[in-house]
């Protein structure tokens, strides 16, 4: 089973997802997608902001384009008073507006000419005069050759090949190649970036990008422009769309968001096919054999899309420039995949296994043309944290989408592709509340999650917007039963799904950047959430505790909401091996009954290689927990929260830390133990 795919090629305009489900009959007609009118809700979240100043300013087209303008008649002057170098160019990728004014400036760069994979950079300003310069990366662009071995682009286009070969494609040879400076990860490199085509295994499109070293040949990095996923899905029930009528024929064409048009591709694999056309205005029969079924889905997502980011943020259109996508349906032959493209601006649908299931679904559109968004504004590159980030940005805002849509047949939830049955025992893709259910999520953080497939490392930050707009434990929501642990073991309080989401969004497009990790982001939504309601708010407290219930960073203010803490601070030295164990007391008192399910062990430790440790938890009565064996981990130092089930033994009495070093050659000393009941 693969899960929804899709990426973001950063400089490349490649971008792609998918997920799927099917939709049911349909009515048209000239109402909205969505009936009831949500700028009632818009209004009442405007209102729990402490700062409306710091709200997204509702930009018409020709307001965003103006802005565009300006920015670019200026970047010479930006860059100079950035301080790049003369052989540094700016671009003008995008502008976004708050309600105070202030003017949100993204920028690609180019380098002698050529275009810096990675060198984005986002310039804040107010009343003409800058507030904030937020880089992708800090290191300095000058002093790079820009002359490449005359062989560099063969060799560029066979560890290409090699690649797409690897990755099950058909193609044989190199699409395109570029000399590009690549400035990701560390110091920039010149490099070429090799765009393969063909097709997937699958029948997918294809677009590999692949990043050569130009000087050694090397491989440094590669992404998929086109990513997919798998399903097989009803769903949806009577809907009203906004068609067009021309003479006695009406289209799937909604002139109301951006000229939206549905295509019929009729099983082909290119072009757009044929437009939705027809002499009544009611499309599809709620069945599969009805082709017009599906384009009244893909319609109505699109539709129900476009209305979320208008009225919700004040964003007209993905790209805010008020251009509406396209959608095509029955795309390929028994296709089990649909896709975002953002090299045409479009979504495809394919039928499923047997032509007999489109993969049209609400939360898929939404997700999907949310990673247009993404490009548009942060760019999230599509490996590593960001990717999963980039993912998990889709998955909230389908997940709002859903929501915003408050359509009976298919009710807003936190779980992801529920109804495509993608698993065949109809068990949801992906579980926000709980993202391990699914299998191979992360939960948590840790420091290897970036190396996860990025639907699996979108996990923590799923989590986390569960946690932020609902709180943990268990609940019912919409008939569907959560219940949402913590990594700390303590309890957050949800501040709602609205302020959450608004949070997201103003992070994604003010704070974001393409390298963005999960630290950069609790960063940005901190930031996001302090400009909004105020940095003694009970929002910033909850979404910061958000962010350490899924082990990023500390509680607000270092406090554990409900907890009794009882510590010691003073040091112990650990001995070398073979040296005897030692301990670290901690005596409990004034706890009735057992100790909690989920006590919390904080252990603080200097050393100079934490494998070496062999680390235990004693009970008053003798019982002993294991925290860490020994191991080959080399990090230094130790700072970590443990969780016990101790509820077996009593609260009240002498708890002692437990160490002893098992290997060799260094020392090192407990420095705080802490138990949090």
């Amino acid at each position: 089973m693969r899960s929804t795919h899709r990426r973001r090629a950063t400089a490349t305009g490649a971008l792609i997802a998918a997920a799927a489900m099917l939709s049911v009959g349909v009515q048209a007609g000239s109402a909205s997608a969505r009936p009831d009118d949500s700028a009632a809700a818009a209004a009442v979240k405007a209102q729990a902001v402490r700062n409306t100043g710091a709200l997204p300013a509702s930009l018409t087209p020709s307001q965003r384009a103006e802005l565009i303008r300006q920015a670019t008649a200026t970047t010479a002057a930006t860059a100079k008073d950035l301080g790049l170098s003369a052989q540094e160019k700016l671009v003008v990728h995008d502008v976004s507006k708050d309600q105070d004014g202030t003017v949100h400036t993204r920028y690609e760069r180019t380098y002698q000419g050529l275009p810096v994979l990675g060198g984005d950079l986002m310039v804040d300003t107010a009343a003409g005069k800058t507030k904030d310069v937020l880089k992708a990366n800090n290191a300095q662009l000058q002093g790079v050759s820009t002359a490449a071995p005359a062989d560099a682009p063969a060799t560029a286009e066979g560890q290409a090949l090699k690649a797409a070969k690897a990755a099950g494609s058909k193609a044989d040879k190199a699409d395109s190649a570029r000399k590009v400076i690549w400035m990701v990860k560390g110091a920039p490199t010149l490099a070429y970036e090799t765009v393969v085509g063909g097709l997937q295994d699958d029948g997918t499109p294809n677009q590999l990008h692949v990043i050569t070293d130009a000087k050694t040949g090397a491989k440094l990095h590669q992404w998929q422009g086109i990513e997919t996923g798998v399903g097989n899905t009803r769903y949806s029930g009577q809907v009203t769309l906004n068609t067009s009528q021309s003479g006695s024929n009406y289209t799937l064409t909604d002139t109301t968001r951006g000229n939206h048009k549905t295509y019929n591709l009729n099983h082909g694999s290119s072009g757009t096919g044929s437009l939705f056309t027809q002499t009544n205005d009611t499309w599809g029969d709620g069945t599969n054999s009805n082709a017009a079924t599906a384009g009244a889905d893909a319609a109505y997502g699109a539709g129900a899309t476009w209305d979320f980011y208008k009225n919700v943020f004040g964003r007209s259109g993905i790209r805010g420039d008020g251009v509406g996508a396209y959608s095509r349906v029955h795309y390929g032959n028994a296709y089990v995949n649909a896709f975002w493209d953002d090299s045409c601006f479009c979504m495809t649908y394919g039928d499923g296994t047997g032509n007999n299931d489109p993969l049209t679904a609400l939360d898929v559109a939404g997700h999907e043309m949310s990673h247009g968004v993404t490009a548009a504004t942060a760019g999230l590159e599509y490996a590593d944290e960001s990717g999963g980030l980039n993912e998990a940005t889709s998955d909230i805002f389908g997940t709002s989408v859903e929501f915003y849509a408050n359509n009976a047949s298919d009710p807003g939830d936190y779980l992801i592709g529920e109804k495509i049955n993608i698993n065949g025992d109809g068990t949801p893709l992906r579980y926000m509340d709980k993202p391990s259910k699914d299998g191979g999520s992360a939960d948590s953080w840790y420091s290897g999650v970036g190396n996860l497939d990025v639907h699996y490392s979108s996990g923590p930050a799923n989590h986390w917007f569960y946690l932020a707009s609902e709180g943990s434990g268990t609940k019912v929501i919409n008939g569907v039963t959560y219940n949402s642990p913590t990594s700390d073991g303590l309890p957050v309080t949800g501040i709602g799904r609205d302020k959450a989401q608004l949070i997201w969004y103003k992070a994604l497009t003010t704070k974001f950047n393409s390298s963005t990790d999960y630290a950069g982001a609790r960063a940005g939504t901190i930031a996001a959430a302090t400009e909004l309601y105020g940095a003694t708010s009970a929002e910033v407290t909850n979404i910061t505790n958000a962010w350490a219930a899924i082990n990023v960073g500390a509680r607000a203010g270092g406090g554990n909401p409900g907890g009794k803490v009882f510590e010691n601070t003073a040091s112990v030295a650990i001995p070398d091996y073979p040296g005897a164990a030692v301990t670290s007391p901690v005596t409990v008192s004034g706890i009735t009954g057992n100790a909690p399910a989920a006590l919390q062990v904080g252990v603080k430790i200097t050393h100079t290689y934490i494998g070496d440790l062999q680390i235990d938890l004693v009970a008053p009565n003798g019982t002993s927990y294991r925290l860490q064996s020994s191991s080959s981990d080399s990090t230094k130092n130790l700072n970590k929260t443990y969780t016990v089930n101790a509820s077996a033994v009593a609260a009240n009495g002498v708890w002692k830390l437990k160490v002893q070093d098992k290997a060799r050659q260094d020392v090192g000393t407990i420095t705080d133990f802490k138990l949090t009941f």
